[in-house]
């Protein structure tokens, strides 16, 4: 994988989708402190270093995670998810086993993403809205000298 300035790409795409996302343990129970939290970043670390996503920021409180993370398109951030959850569920409840009588599962089967940076919204739809009207004004300008050369 190839970074070019503020974009990847590899041998289909170029892309830069940055991503932000937060999940909880089941019944939002404050088990993320001490060794935990500390082994949990270490996991989710290893699974990013695993399937190349970068790993731009990491936090926990004591009853969720927040991750900033880049993340291959075609590799999916839903995958990510899924892979980065289900190792350290089972990894931190091998290794920590007052883990297993608090809770049933370690991971609520929810979580919330959402994609950040890049231009504001409205600058985007901007350039998209212009780029339309620039085309359709070039197109209309030939189509209309084209009828007046046939006339």
């Amino acid at each position: 994988m190839k970074c070019i300035d503020k974009f990847k790409s590899n041998n289909n795409i170029v892309y830069s989708c940055k991503y932000h996302i937060v999940w909880c343990p089941k019944y939002r129970r404050k088990v993320l402190i001490g060794d935990v939290e500390k082994r949990l970043k270490e996991i989710i670390q290893e699974v990013a270093n695993e399937y190349n996503v970068e790993i731009i920021e990491m936090e926990t409180d004591k009853d969720h995670i927040h991750i900033l993370c880049e993340v291959n398109p075609q590799f999916g951030v839903n995958r990510f998810i899924k892979l980065a959850k289900g190792k350290s569920s089972r990894i931190l409840r091998e290794e920590f086993p007052h883990l297993k009588s608090k809770l049933p599962t370690l991971w609520t089967n929810s979580y919330f993403v959402a994609t950040v940076g890049g231009a504001p919204l409205e600058v985007i739809k901007q350039y998209i809205e212009n780029q339309q009207t620039s085309e359709r004004d070039k197109e209309k300008k030939k189509w209309q000298e084209y009828l007046q050369r046939v006339r």
